[in-house]
């Protein structure tokens, strides 16, 4: 069997667009950092999501808990990331009300940088 080289290169040329095909259809189905997330524990100080890190009135705890009191949204800060923290859970948002200002362990799901906490306590 006499094939060119022009016979050759097709015919691998095919199999590596085959191949390629397939792990680019294989990759959407594994799943990416933010899927495969879970629950994450995170320890942090609790701040609002509008000061974030740095408080413009007061104290932290201050701060925060007015901002919250204005429709702000308690935050986790940990190290330079502002953690916005979703939950109706009124047992949570009374741990993170106590621990304004204050080191606290959040247990959540982590989405970008938003978290659906499942479990507040205070960090010793």
């Amino acid at each position: 069997m006499n094939r060119s080289w022009r016979q050759v290169w097709q015919h691998r040329g095919r199999r590596v667009i085959l191949i390629a095909a397939a792990l680019c259809s294989a990759s959407f189905f594994l799943p990416s950092p933010a899927m495969a997330a879970g629950k994450q524990t995170l320890t942090g100080e609790v701040g609002d999501a509008m000061c974030g890190a740095k408080h413009m009135e007061g104290t932290p705890a201050e701060c925060t808990r007015t901002c919250v009191a204005h429709g702000s949204k308690y935050a986790l800060v940990v190290g330079d990331k502002v953690y916005v923290l979703n939950t109706a859970d009124k047992a949570v948002l009374a741990v993170l009300g106590q621990q304004a200002g204050q080191k606290a362990i959040v247990t959540g799901t982590v989405d970008g940088t938003n978290i659906e906490v499942s479990k507040a306590v205070a960090a010793k």
